[in-house]
């Protein structure tokens, strides 16, 4: 079955965004590549139940398994060994992709406390969105009770646009709360 947010892009956002910008065809367009949802758990990477604990909360959010990501180089400051856990990283494309965007913006960040919207200037050079959520409970399959500690979560949403006017464009279109120039 094909998502719903999949769906909507390709009847309806995809020509919307042609006219916009005056593409000469829809493939022009920006469009979704990937998403990376990352968690860093510093020193607690190293106990193996909350390692393990993480790595069911993120499966659940995410639908797949994610990988054990390690230290590059030992750091005497930061308590880090070379070769040690220091988080988790699950890499989304397709269809759950499509399916965890939906969720995200119409069920988790909603769910947010104090939520204003996201920033429009988490934009880098290239096109792609990356923004962090301090507690990663605001997604409805952790649940608020087994979870041992509230921990955050990185998104980086990867788009294949020529540049940030075009992505900002097609997350607009996707229904991204982000916060208006004239709100504070």
């Amino acid at each position: 079955m094909i998502p719903r947010l999949k769906e909507l892009y390709f009847k309806e956002i995809q020509t919307s965004l042609k006219d916009q910008f005056g593409f000469k065809n829809l493939y022009m367009g920006p469009k979704l590549e990937k998403v990376i949802l990352n968690m860093g758990l510093g020193l607690d990477g190293n106990d193996s139940k909350v390692l393990k604990s993480c790595e069911e909360d993120l499966a659940k959010i995410t639908g797949q398994k994610p990988v054990i990501t390690k230290f590059k180089k030992s750091v005497a400051n930061f308590k880090t060994r070379k070769g040690s856990n220091a988080g988790l990283k699950v890499t989304l494309r397709k269809n759950k992709m499509y399916e965890f965007i939906d969720r995200l913006v119409n069920i988790a960040l909603p769910r947010i406390k104090d939520f204003r919207g996201l920033s429009p200037n988490a934009f880098d050079k290239f096109g792609n969105y990356t923004f962090g959520v301090k507690e990663h409970i605001i997604f409805p399959e952790v649940s608020f009770d087994r979870a041992d500690k509230v921990r955050g979560l990185d998104i980086v949403i990867v788009i294949s646009s020529k540049n940030i006017e075009h992505s900002f464009a097609l997350l607009e279109k996707l229904n991204f709360p982000f916060i208006k120039k004239g709100d504070n």
